[in-house]
């Protein structure tokens, strides 16, 4: 009997992606691409794994995850993000999903990363592993810093892309952005963060092990 699997991200095309790339494999239940209806569509189908992204309109993962394991318990997680900043994945681990990888992730990691979930095993894609570690410890994750509090979340994104050499082009593609979206947020990270140029700003996000 195949695995029972619920997609949870904001971005159509990406649950599209989601479900061409393991429906063969597992039973895609349902979808959901905000809070309330996931919460509601989870509670209903009781799926073995939800893949969750982590931020959601209405709330976040975290929200998610409060609201259906407080009442079904059972309904094990697997964040699913663009996001590798150390508190994105802390936040979700301890609101209680069992894992976390990033949307680089191929078919095959992904497959083999349910499957693990469902059966109670945790999984990580390998370098946020150690943040989990980290904080668990009592120690500072590496990544988060004081600068990112001025951020909003998409900022976030487009900072670890652009310090990750992508072009804006490139960057548009993976966040299901226009590339105009992308220099905007790109212009206020700088500004924000009182930096002149991508040079720069690269040089802040690798200082900081973001990228």
């Amino acid at each position: 009997m195949s695995l029972r699997v619920f997609v949870v991200d904001d971005h159509a095309l990406v649950r599209a992606g989601v479900r061409a790339e393991v429906g063969g494999a597992v039973d895609v239940v349902g979808e959901a691409g905000d809070v309330a209806s996931a919460v509601e569509g989870i509670r209903a189908l009781e799926p073995d794994v939800v893949l969750l992204d982590v931020h959601l309109p209405g709330g976040g993962g975290r929200t998610v995850l409060a609201a259906v394991l407080a009442t079904h318990p059972g309904v094990r997680f697997l964040a699913l993000s663009v996001s590798d900043v150390a508190e994105d994945v802390i936040e979700v681990i301890r609101g209680g999903a069992r894992g976390y990888l990033t949307k680089a992730v191929t078919s095959a990691e992904l497959l083999d990363a349910i499957v693990r979930v469902a059966a109670g095993d945790a999984c990580f894609s390998p370098r946020l592993a150690g943040f989990v570690l980290d904080a668990f410890r009592g120690a500072a994750p590496a990544g988060p810093d004081p600068g990112l509090d001025r951020l909003t979340r998409r900022e976030r994104d487009v900072l670890r892309l652009v310090g990750a050499g992508y072009t804006y082009k490139e960057i548009g593609g993976r966040l299901s952005i226009s590339a105009r979206t992308v220099e905007t947020h790109t212009a206020a990270v700088l500004r924000k963060l009182q930096l002149s140029n991508r040079r720069e700003l690269t040089r802040w996000a690798a200082d900081r092990r973001l990228v």
